[in-house]
């Protein structure tokens, strides 16, 4: 269950980064400071390009290099634990790792083999019922142990701060547990705020439902209804002119439907994915009553 809730956290999390604004106007990171990161790696001069609302931040360096600090909330302890051997497990696939010490309740960190097409450093670390996950992608260089020491102290920085995550459990503007009906397993449902703009369900089979919100204009949104891909089209006049569903993909999980609509300047999408087939996998019928309560709220 854990290996696939972790894929639908990353499917969340590629649709909740859509840019809304550009570059320039990402703000601050809310768990590092500006110092704080130009303290613990003074060889690097990293620009913040993305905050991920609360959930991680982005940033590129002069030469190219790209470093990903993302948090993950858990609704408990033993939850957390689990998903984290997960990320060990997929972490070791790609690089020797090596415990570490005074970095949450535990830590892992690697580097990639000198011949890796994609050369990397990553720290991970476990504490209470987070994790944080931190990447550096060097551009024309190794990643050693002259990268790998200095990112370990920002992850020491930021494991302080994880608190500060957008993400809740139990809490959504956008989705409530009335939503599943149909759809989720009641009994074993779990609601979570993953941020401003977005929100996720999920049961014990990992089918999950999420809504996505990001600022966009309406030619954008005209824009992709128009547009070609592995997925049936349908148009949903009655939620604006703008909404349309799609399913029965033929490239990803086939199984899922997803409905955006446009209102006030912002797009919502609201994806089903189930784990398996489902009654509702070929049809928008009834996630359109969810869309249209989504709608309401834009």
């Amino acid at each position: 269950m854990i290996d696939r809730l972790s894929c639908c956290l990353a499917l969340f999390l590629a649709i909740a980064a859509v840019p809304v604004l550009p570059a320039h106007a990402a703000g601050t990171c809310r768990f590092i400071s500006a110092q704080e990161l130009a303290g613990a790696m003074p060889a690097l001069k990293w620009s913040l390009i993305s905050n991920q609302d609360g959930r991680g931040c982005i940033y590129q360096a002069g030469r190219g290099d790209t470093m990903m600090l993302t948090v993950f909330r858990n609704p408990d302890k033993d939850r957390a634990r689990e998903l984290y051997a997960t990320f060990v497990k997929t972490l070791t696939e790609r690089m020797p790792l090596n415990a570490i010490a005074d970095i949450g309740d535990e830590g892992q960190r690697g580097t990639t083999a000198a011949d890796a097409q994609r050369q990397e450093a990553s720290v991970l670390a476990l504490s209470s019922d987070y994790i944080l996950q931190i990447s550096v992608y060097p551009i024309g260089r190794r990643a050693d142990d002259a990268l790998l020491g200095p990112l370990t102290q920002v992850a020491r920085v930021a494991v302080g701060n994880m608190g500060k995550t957008s993400e809740r459990f139990g809490d959504c503007e956008w989705l409530n547990a009335a939503d599943a009906d149909g759809f989720l397993d009641r009994s074993t449902l779990q609601v979570q705020r993953t941020g401003a703009g977005s929100c996720m369900m999920f049961d014990r089979e990992a089918n999950t439902m999420l809504v996505a919100v990001i600022a966009t204009s309406r030619d954008t949104a005209v824009s992709m209804m128009k547009r070609t891909g592995p997925c049936q089209h349908v148009a949903i006049p009655e939620l604006g002119s703008e909404a349309y569903g799609e399913h029965s993909c033929t490239k990803g999980n086939g199984n899922a439907v997803n409905i955006f609509v446009w209102k006030n300047g912002r797009q919502a999408s609201i994806l089903f994915a189930p784990v398996k087939p489902h009654p509702e996998s070929g049809s928008v019928e009834r996630l359109k009553a969810v869309a249209a309560r989504v709608y309401g709220k834009l």
